[in-house]
């Protein structure tokens, strides 16, 4: 009796174990149902992040544990600092509000002291990037600047948005580093207001154009060859502008404390599309959120989606991101300070 007795208690034991066990995970994988994730595009409609979020969005819910809703949402602003501030300091913290910004957010409080950053990059919470991609300077055939050879002879005018924002650092990193004369008009809200500036005449260029942006937005251009490209700013060598005889940055920088320094700028690259959460984001609500997001990266639907708009794939985790983060922070302060001066006017 007492041998039946302690066999009943102990599987109650583990019965009530198990369930203990259980609650945390069928709470997180509820926590979904019903409710609506945003997306807060830290640009406009019609550019490259707003793209490929609207094309994750509509898949992401079939990898999110109760297919919540996602929206996306539109919040421009100071090179896309305004939406990591509103995740920072405003967004619900629940894990429904995350934002795709500008990698060029990420690297401002570091390198520019003057932005006024509302947020500190290093406590953001990572969900994944989209892409590691090259940027590109290009002109369009209306200019006389169609080679690296003529930017650096000739005066030329590129746009420019905002500082913080790869359209603005890259021009004047070009300029302060190679010598290139060229001068950068900021003020614009998007990529697609700076090509129609460049297809007009009204200026000769731009610099820090994501590659598979342009492929994207302007395919007529290569196409037809109507488009100059003078360079290609990577850590590596991008397979398919090299194809095309494009030169590596890194073939014009002749100090080496300049190459340093540029490194870190470019170093943003590598999460070119990053998604971002709350720092008090709960650790199940960002563990479903990051397994969801690398899901819908392999995701054979999702992969041609991408592909018939034209978006280049090349993924990284959440964790990666967050790693890479902390160690541009943790970069010596002359090479920070060097930094610093090359991005500025």
């Amino acid at each position: 009796m007492t041998a039946n007795r302690t066999r009943l208690l102990s599987r109650s034991a583990l019965m009530v174990t198990a369930i203990l066990i259980s609650l945390p995970v069928a709470a997180a994988n509820d926590f979904y149902a019903g409710k609506t994730i945003d997306i807060n595009v830290g640009g406009s409609p019609g550019g490259g992040h707003d793209a490929y979020a609207r094309t994750i969005a509509r898949h992401l819910p079939r990898f999110i544990p109760g297919a919540p809703n996602v929206i996306v949402k539109n919040m421009p602003g100071a090179g896309s600092m305004r939406a990591a501030a509103y995740i920072f300091t405003h967004a619900p913290k629940d894990g429904t509000a995350i934002a795709a910004v500008y990698p060029g957010s990420i690297v401002t409080p570091l390198l520019n002291p003057k932005s006024k950053a509302q947020y500190e990059p290093t406590k953001l919470n990572f969900i994944g990037s989209a892409e590691n991609g090259a940027r590109i300077c290009a002109t369009y055939q209306k200019s006389k600047v169609r080679t690296f050879a003529d930017v650096l002879a000739q005066d030329s005018i590129f746009a420019g948005s905002a500082p913080g924002a790869a359209a603005y650092e890259y021009g004047q990193m070009l300029r302060n580093t190679t010598g290139a004369k060229i001068r950068v008009v900021s003020g614009y809200k998007a990529t697609r207001d700076m090509i129609l500036d460049m297809e007009r005449g009204e200026v000769d260029g731009m610099c820090g154009w994501d590659w598979s942006t342009a492929k994207t937005q302007r395919p007529g251009w290569l196409r037809d060859k109507t488009v100059n490209i003078l360079v290609q700013f990577a850590l590596e060598p991008d397979p398919e502008l090299t194809k095309l005889g494009i030169p590596q940055i890194w073939d014009f920088i002749k100090d080496e404390d300049d190459r340093k320094a540029v490194k870190v700028v470019v170093s943003q690259q590598v999460f070119s599309r990053p998604y971002i959460a709350p720092p008090e984001t709960p650790a199940e609500q960002l563990k479903l959120l990051r397994a969801g997001y690398d899901a819908v990266m392999k995701d054979k639907e999702f992969l041609a989606d991408a592909q018939k708009s034209r978006l280049d794939i090349s993924p990284s985790t959440g964790a990666k991101l967050q790693q890479l983060v902390h160690q541009i922070y943790a970069t010596p302060k002359a090479t920070v300070e060097r930094a610093k001066r090359i991005i500025a006017p």
